[in-house]
């Protein structure tokens, strides 16, 4: 059917056009069938009007065809089905000797509803009514008897029209929500997709706020702890590689990283060139935050030694962390980002660039957290860029 159907428009369009043509044409097929019947019980007048119907259907078939006119062929369709049938009607002799055929007639405010705008549908409902309405007035003034039998044909029609009206409304109904009841799953199965593209780059606890159209998201956090890591002399390293292998190493190395961010609870912040940054504590504040995102990093150095080199040379990273207050919120309209701010964040990145490979470097704020815990080797102080000296640690291990 889609292969006479106009390809433009929406898929629910499409579906329309399709639903359309095929139930003309079925009906035009039924026209042809009770035209003949009724030619044959002689009844030339109420044989031709089926056949008449069947034959505009065909000829209005053909014009969509040729001109992609859509809203003519419809409203030749929903006319016809809705006239026909009730001049049926009287040229039998009323209701009850035209075993119901005016039934034929409901078709149009159904098919209304399926074919045209929703508002449109009432007026051919009324419309329907009236011709009944009309039918019973005219009733008394019917002819009392026809040319078919009475014991048998009028109610082998009475089967013949309630179950083909029936069957075609039920087809109808039944294509239409199947098929919309697909496309609805495949919606859902898109607002899946979006929803995990916007985990990706927003806490699973902010996109639900921001969903739900909060125009600012920003809050402050007296104590949190952020990590920054960055690959040790990564222009040289991937200089010796083709693109798509450096690509693919860092891949592998970040992969790696999410995992074990996932794993520990923690919250990946943002991934830029060869730096990697994670906070604790944000956006589910934490009193473990600290002593989390240690263990976090103490993994992630061990699990780097795991990882296999690449043309003899093996990926080195430095990391840094400090805790403290921060603030935290989602910044950009088109692209999300949710990102950290102050004093803290500042620190944690210069403890890193300020690191050596291979070990944690952290701020006097962080050690304050972890020495009951954790193992810390003094690195003493330390000028920062922007800070002056500060007192730093070397993150060992938690303390057996």
């Amino acid at each position: 059917m889609d292969a006479v159907v106009e390809r433009g428009g929406s898929d629910e369009h499409r579906l329309r056009r399709s639903l359309l043509v095929g139930s003309s044409s079925l009906i035009m097929l039924a026209g042809f069938l009770w035209g003949t019947l009724y030619l044959i019980f002689d009844e030339p007048i109420a044989g031709a009007i089926p056949i008449a119907y069947s034959l505009l259907s065909l000829l209005s078939l053909g014009l969509f065809l040729l001109t992609r006119n859509y809203g003519l062929y419809r409203s030749i369709q929903l006319i016809a089905i809705l006239l026909l049938p009730f001049l049926v009607m009287l040229a039998l002799g009323g209701f009850v000797n035209s075993s119901a055929v005016i039934l034929w007639s409901v078709l149009c405010p159904f098919g209304a509803l399926l074919f045209t705008e929703l508002r449109q549908a009432p007026r051919w409902m009324l419309v329907y009514l009236a011709l009944v309405i009309l039918g019973g007035i005219f009733q008394p003034l019917a002819r009392a008897s026809n040319n078919l039998p009475p014991t048998l044909v009028v109610p082998f029609f009475f089967v013949l029209n309630i179950g083909a009206v029936t069957g075609i409304a039920f087809i109808l109904l039944y294509t239409f929500v199947r098929e919309r009841n697909r496309a609805f799953e495949l919606l859902k199965e898109e607002q899946g997709r979006s929803e995990r593209l916007l985990l990706n780059v927003l806490p699973k606890e902010i996109a639900p706020i921001l969903k739900a159209g909060e125009r600012t998201i920003a809050e402050y956090y007296e104590s949190a702890s952020v990590l920054f890591a960055d690959i040790v002399g990564s222009t040289p390293l991937f200089a010796e590689l083709q693109p798509a292998e450096a690509v693919d190493w860092l891949n592998e190395t970040f992969s790696l990283f999410d995992r074990l961010v996932e794993k520990s609870g923690l919250e990946k912040i943002r991934t830029i060139g060869d730096n990697y940054m994670v906070a604790s504590g944000v956006p589910t504040p934490r009193p473990d935050h600290a002593q989390a995102i240690a263990d976090l990093a103490l993994e992630m150095i061990r699990e780097l030694g795991m990882l296999p080199g690449r043309q003899g040379r093996q990926i080195e990273f430095r990391v840094g962390i400090n805790s403290g207050p921060l603030v935290a919120g989602v910044i950009g309209t088109t692209k999300f980002h949710y990102d950290l701010w102050g004093d803290t964040v500042n620190i944690a990145s210069r403890m890193e660039s300020h690191g050596v490979p291979g070990k944690v470097h952290i701020a006097e704020g962080t050690y304050r957290l972890l020495e009951d815990e954790f193992e810390c080797v003094p690195r003493g102080r330390v000028p920062i860029k922007g800070k002056g000296e500060m007192a730093t640690w070397y993150l060992v291990g938690r303390k057996s």
